[in-house]
């Protein structure tokens, strides 16, 4: 979502002193002082009720406070008022976008075009609806559009490398992939520095810093890397979040860890985990997958043993279940669902849910009800070595796309995983399985935004599972998961 430039008012149109609080108000949206601004635009659209630009600039602030229908229809409300440019309709088709509106966002991207055909920004934004609606083919197209216009545009490289990597075409993929810390406002990899990024050639005498960047989900994932890298770096540190300092000491006990840049040591090369599978030359083919990498402490699983001794009723099978993740994530409006979306999971006799949920969608196991009861741990969870010892007391984990999903992979325990219709490139397409987790099975949206048919598959195959007994006890299966992999 852009922000507008302030631009001078038609003559006559408002009192003369409008366009300077229009500035103002520009000013206080691009600093994140949303509420000033928005105080600001409600002053202007009060004496001049058809300004276009507070209109359209009152609808971007709308967004980013998260009311997405206000947004859209102020922007709507500013198309309708003469202020028809190439930025705007490319805001309105995010809010298109956000909603889950496709075919409007596609036609408002291509009404941009439309206006302003060399523009890389329009075919960009038109590339990333392309992306959604699963047309990957037409966004690589959109995307090579921009970039023989602007070659160096980062948006355009990286809607490229999550295509290509959806598609399985990782080569190419993990070399667009490299564009992502320069998206403008993206979150800097680190302070600025003079020291090179490592290109994957051993290092002997000097220390490699590695960065836990991203989200957790993808710390888990590609900390499997770490073993590969400590084989040809002889000093490791690594900037983490302290979230996930237990699970990287597991993988890496031998390297300095630090949670404060004016703690790091003093290094030859840096390079962000998520860089890691370029550098290996991942493929589909040989994903390194030496599950499980992740491992329970035995005393917190014996105490939590005795928790849910106490809480699940004797017999049941246990299947956890987390329905939401971070509401900060940019995909979140997709990939989570609501607790109610798990009703049919209701009417499966013979399992208890545990709900694992935090943060705020925790409320909404106190409004469950069905056949199947519902134990509500998340209050009770206090870190991924929690986590990680309920995994090990549970029958299944069912999951939509969040950090906990990789965890349990990241054992080898089974997991379901939940994917929106245009899931994250690391799910590729058309599959059930996931070379980076073999214990872990994926069910699909048919249709964007709808849960409905995922739960029904995910109930039936529930029910069958314990017909046939395929889920086993707790212990036949931790006995198998491990025979697995040794």
């Amino acid at each position: 979502m852009e922000s507008p430039a302030p631009r001078a008012l038609a003559p006559g149109t408002v009192a003369l002193p409008i366009d300077e609080v229009l500035r103002i108000a520009n000013e206080y949206e691009r600093g994140s002082r949303l509420a000033d601004a928005q105080r600001l635009l409600n002053h202007i659209l009060g004496g001049a009720p058809h300004q276009g630009d507070a209109l359209h600039l009152a609808g971007v602030v709308a967004f980013r406070l998260g009311d997405i229908d206000t947004a859209l229809d102020l922007m709507v409300r500013s198309l309708r008022h003469g202020i028809d440019t190439p930025l705007y309709l490319r805001n309105i088709c995010e809010v298109y976008r956000a909603l889950g509106r496709l075919d409007e966002a596609l036609a408002t991207a291509q009404r941009a075009i439309a206006l302003a055909p060399a523009d890389p920004l329009c075919l960009h934004n038109q590339a990333v609806i392309h992306y959604h609606r699963l047309e990957l083919q037409a966004a690589l197209d959109c995307a090579g559009r921009a970039l023989r216009i602007d070659p160096s545009l980062p948006g355009a490289h990286f809607i490229r490398a999550e295509a290509l990597l959806l598609r399985g075409e990782w080569a190419e993929g993990w070399q667009e992939y490299e564009w992502r810390f320069r998206i403008p406002g993206a979150a800097p990899l680190m302070p600025p520095t003079a020291k090179p990024q490592w290109d994957g050639r051993p290092l002997i005498d000097g220390t490699l810093l590695l960065i836990a960047d991203q989200g957790f989900g993808d710390v888990i994932q590609f900390a499997r890397y770490i073993p590969w890298v400590a084989e040809r770096c002889s000093h490791v540190a690594i900037a983490a979040n302290a979230e996930v300092a237990s699970l990287l000491r597991q993988i890496a006990p031998g390297a300095r860890q630090f949670l404060r840049w004016q703690d790091a040591p003093d290094y030859a090369a840096f390079c962000p985990l998520s860089g890691l599978p370029r550098l290996a030359g991942t493929r589909i083919d040989n994903v390194p997958a030496p599950v499980p990498y992740l491992r329970a402490d035995p005393a917190r699983v014996a105490r939590w043993a005795d928790r849910l001794e106490r809480l699940v009723p004797r017999g049941f099978h246990r299947i956890g279940l987390i329905w939401a993740g971070r509401p900060t994530h940019n995909n979140d409006r997709n990939r989570s669902a609501l607790l109610a979306d798990f009703r049919p999971l209701g009417n499966v006799a013979g399992i208890a849910l545990l709900a694992l949920q935090k943060g705020p969608k925790t409320e909404q196991a106190g409004a469950w009800y069905g056949r199947a009861p519902m134990i509500n741990i998340g209050a009770e969870i206090a870190d991924y070595d929690d986590t990680m010892a309920i995994l090990d007391n549970l029958d299944l984990l069912v999951s939509v796309d969040t950090s906990v999903a990789h965890l349990a992979g990241a054992m080898g325990h089974p997991v379901w995983i939940m994917l929106p219709r245009a899931p994250d490139w690391r799910w590729l397409l058309d599959r059930s399985n996931t070379p980076w987790y073999p214990s872990a099975r994926l069910f699909r949206q048919p249709n964007a935004r709808r849960w409905d048919d995922v739960v029904q598959a995910i109930g039936e195959e529930l029910n069958a599972s314990l017909h046939q007994d395929a889920i086993g006890t707790r212990c036949d299966r931790k006995i198998s998961a491990h025979a697995r992999h040794e």
